[in-house]
């Protein structure tokens, strides 16, 4: 029988076994197996590598085996849920795709928690604000830092772009709200007062020449950006504001507040329209639902449309979203002020909501360190992403449409850094929209969440 050691592996091997038997007293079986082995002159020798091979190598095989036997049940089990998955892993560009693990990218260089990004609406740019009083700019699609931007001198708590991504709007802790030129090296080139307290939210008006703004100070305020004036005050709330956005037509507000409330405001009046109440802690955030999205709440709430009102029934701001301290998501009805449905699922404290842009879904992060993904029909968490390794302070979903001849990003994203849906302006005909997530975190990082 042939053999497929060569002879200086058989002699290892001979004196192995010879070193084996004689370290185990089998003198005998030793004594025959000199002869047999042609090693009539063998002697131990610890210090040769042949002395304890027998045993290492046998202690290697049974590691090894036990490592063979588990990846085929690693592997059988891959198998199972792959056969049971969608034959297609939805990418970039699927209407119904939501961000999934690892992470494409980890921005880090802040050096305190991130409390907020918000995508440019035109270029494949993420602007993250932090309480180091700094603003950064990231490129998304690479990864790659590009500036940081200072101006603030306490933590920076919300930044937005107008939707042509000229304008830069921060708002800070030091009672100050900042405008910043994008298409001049960032200068600040406006700083508004008139808060008596830290700045909550700061956001653009459809309009792009109003911003409103939230603060500890209890007040709403519209400002005009040509002229830096704030043109009104709104009032309220009974403790802090925690944020204040406009509707998509700008016709609405939507706020929220440490006194366990959100509310509806007519922002050309300033009148209170409605009252969100039902949380039982702070209200984090509070953000309007799409239209697209009325559909899939409808359904959820089991609301059924006269036809005599469809068109009525697609007016902008019917339908709201909140999330608390108490770690649960409110939808409501903003006309009425009803409660159609809590979402329950996080662990802790839900700091950001964004509604996926085919409506379809909602995404929230929380203090759990995750990010949830919600069927907005059924109220069911699809799907839980452990994003961070600390609290997930923010969430922003941007899309963006790129074409074969233009590398960078197009010219469309959805750039509320805490939830909402922002309309930006659309490229060549062939462009391809490509969805992106990002959050931020109190682990000072930013991470981007791409197909």
């Amino acid at each position: 029988m042939s053999t497929i050691l060569t002879e200086r592996q058989k002699d290892e091997l001979h004196k192995s076994i010879l070193d084996y038997l004689q370290t185990n007293g089998y003198t005998e079986t030793l004594s025959a197996f000199k002869g047999e082995a042609h090693l009539p002159d063998f002697q131990p020798d610890p210090k040769a590598k042949w002395s304890g091979l027998l045993e290492k190598k046998w202690t290697s095989v049974i590691r090894l085996q036990k490592k063979i036997m588990d990846l085929e049940s690693r592997n059988a089990q891959l198998t199972e849920e792959l056969s049971s998955a969608p034959s297609k892993r939805p990418s970039a560009s699927s209407p119904d795709w939501t961000p999934r693990a690892p992470a494409r990218h980890t921005l880090s260089g802040h050096r305190m928690p991130i409390t907020r990004v918000t995508f440019h609406p035109l270029f494949s740019q993420v602007v993250s604000a932090s309480e180091d009083a700094t603003l950064k700019v990231w490129d998304w699609e690479t990864g790659d830092f590009e500036r940081t931007v200072k101006g603030h001198t306490k933590a920076v708590q919300d930044v937005d772009f107008d939707s042509k991504g000229n304008l830069l709007v921060s708002c800070s802790s030091d009672f100050t709200i900042k405008l910043w030129d994008t298409n001049n090296d960032w200068k600040n080139i406006r700083t508004l007062h008139g808060h008596d307290h830290s700045i909550s939210s700061a956001r653009f008006m459809p309009s792009d020449d109003m911003i409103v703004s939230a603060s500890r100070d209890r007040t709403i305020r519209i400002w005009q950006v040509s002229s830096g004036f704030c043109v009104k005050t709104i009032s309220g709330h009974n403790d802090w504001i925690r944020s204040a956005l406009p509707s998509s037509d700008g016709s609405l507000l939507i706020s929220c507040s440490v006194d366990q409330t959100a509310r509806i405001w007519d922002a050309n009046k300033g009148d209170g329209k409605a009252e969100l109440r039902g949380h039982e802690h702070v209200v984090e955030v509070a953000v309007f639902a799409p239209i697209a999205a009325y559909s899939a709440i409808r359904e959820l709430a089991g609301i059924t449309i006269p036809t005599n009102r469809l068109a009525e029934a697609k007016s902008v701001g019917q339908y709201a979203a909140t999330g608390s301290r108490d770690k649960s998501i409110r939808i409501w009805d903003t006309a009425s002020g009803q409660c159609l449905k809590t979402l329950v699922g996080h662990d802790n404290w839900v700091r950001a909501l964004v509604f996926h842009p085919s409506g379809k879904f909602l995404l929230s992060a929380s203090d759990d360190k995750t990010i949830r993904t919600w069927d907005l029909a059924t109220g069911r968490c699809l799907k839980v992403l452990e994003a961070h390794g600390h609290f997930v302070t923010t969430l922003a979903w941007g899309r963006a449409k790129t074409s074969s001849s233009a590398a960078a990003g197009g010219a469309s994203s959805l750039p509320n850094g805490a939830g909402g849906a922002a309309n930006g302006a659309s490229t060549a005909e062939t462009a391809q929209v490509v969805n992106v997530v990002a959050s931020g975190s109190v682990d000072q990082t930013v991470k981007i969440w791409l197909p």
